[in-house]
């Protein structure tokens, strides 16, 4: 009697240390890649998925290098930029896939498939284009993520952001105020980068 209890006991132990390594290592996995706040799902996040848009400015200098991936509630925007001004900065989608220098005006207005209000301040907004300002370092470097919520990269949607002729990145020389109508007050545009495939 006493070893059937022995035994039952080391067979009980076993099985339950098996099963705190299976939690464990699902709990690795649903965090493996991710960061606070920004869920991927499934193949989402694989390399192959996500789109690479070089930043110019206004003399077609190379100033920034975006990385686009779609996580589970919309899409991440990673900036890494250099050569720009100092300060705060509007950083938005623009509605077309067109970068001409000096002004970047072909770019058009923001992306807003929603015909929202401009700014996260305002009542009837955001824009789906509508991004945080960024933080321009006193060197002209910038390091930044960005969730949008409001836009995906599934092509035929109409929130996408590979709708036909693209869409584009825009850099501002002012901050954005998040309510001014249309744009947030932020000032000429200085960099601007196609989204395309």
């Amino acid at each position: 009697m006493t070893k059937w209890m022995l035994f039952s006991g080391l067979i009980f132990t076993v099985l339950l240390g098996g099963c705190t390594d299976t939690e464990d290592d699902m709990e690795e996995t649903r965090n493996h890649g991710t960061e606070p706040g920004i869920e991927t799902s499934g193949s989402l996040n694989d390399e192959t998925d996500k789109i690479d848009v070089t930043l110019y400015d206004g003399d077609k200098e190379t100033v920034g290098n975006v990385i686009i991936r779609p996580v589970y509630n919309g899409v991440k925007v990673t900036l890494e930029g250099s050569d720009l001004p100092p300060g705060t900065h509007g950083f938005h989608i623009h509605e077309n896939g067109i970068c001409e220098a000096p002004d970047f005006e072909s770019a058009g207005g923001h992306f807003n498939p929603t015909d929202a209000g401009h700014g996260f301040e305002h009542p009837e907004g955001p824009h789906a284009g509508d991004l945080p300002n960024i933080e321009v370092d006193q060197d002209g470097n910038v390091f930044a993520d960005a969730l949008a919520e409001m836009v995906t990269l599934e092509k035929g949607e109409n929130h996408s952001l590979l709708k036909e002729g693209g869409t584009a990145l825009i850099i501002h020389s002012g901050a954005d105020d998040y309510e001014s109508q249309p744009s947030g007050d932020a000032g000429e545009r200085i960099a601007c980068g196609v989204i395309s495939e």
